[in-house]
């Protein structure tokens, strides 16, 4: 497993085509912590989250999602394959529906970092889904603008618009929280 460990994604791809298990799990450990968190950023909804991870994973593994190394990343074929799940799912709606985060509360000396991530959680979740992705790939995940156009399947100037009024609107929201810390002592 070691020896599989510092390959390419596209080489335990190629193992994994051949039957390779190892390589499989080596591919799903190196990619599913992201793919988890995007769905998640998209929908605020952990079960959602595992089930289409899982859903976007055995897609891989059983050929029905065929990846196309001159298009650009695994990584963002990844997203993009976890992206159409999503819509599939949630069938003709035009946004992916989004569900609260649950808060852990039982950490209270950590109250108000808690709360300011929170915060921004849920002004991520309530923008209009095509910028919330942009955001989610390129800042949360940090994702390159040319995974995010393949996994969005846009251009990249468009890709970089989405962005930049998604960033945008999440100053605008998250203006007053700034406020709220500059009157508590914060900078």
């Amino acid at each position: 497993m070691a020896f599989l460990e510092q390959h390419t994604d596209e080489y335990l791809l190629a193992r994994l085509k051949g039957g390779d298990e190892t390589a499989f799990t080596l591919l799903y450990r190196r990619r599913q912590g992201a793919i988890y968190r995007f769905i998640l950023h998209m929908t605020g909804d952990l079960v959602v989250a595992e089930d289409v991870t899982q859903e976007v994973f055995l897609a891989l593994l059983s050929g029905q999602a065929k990846y196309d190394e001159s298009r650009g990343s695994l990584s963002g074929f990844l997203f993009g394959v976890a992206r159409n799940k999503l819509l599939r799912r949630f069938g003709a709606q035009r946004e992916v529906p989004v569900e609260e985060y649950a808060v852990d509360d039982d950490l209270l000396e950590d109250l108000l970092r808690r709360e300011t991530v929170e915060r921004v959680r849920r002004a991520v979740l309530s923008l209009p889904q095509v910028y919330r992705e942009a955001v989610v790939l390129c800042d949360l995940e940090e994702s390159s603008y040319e995974d995010a156009a393949l996994a969005l399947d846009c251009p990249v100037g468009t890709v970089r618009s989405r962005l930049n009024r998604g960033r945008a609107m999440l100053a605008q929201k998250l203006q007053p929280m700034a406020a709220v810390g500059v009157a508590l002592g914060g900078k």
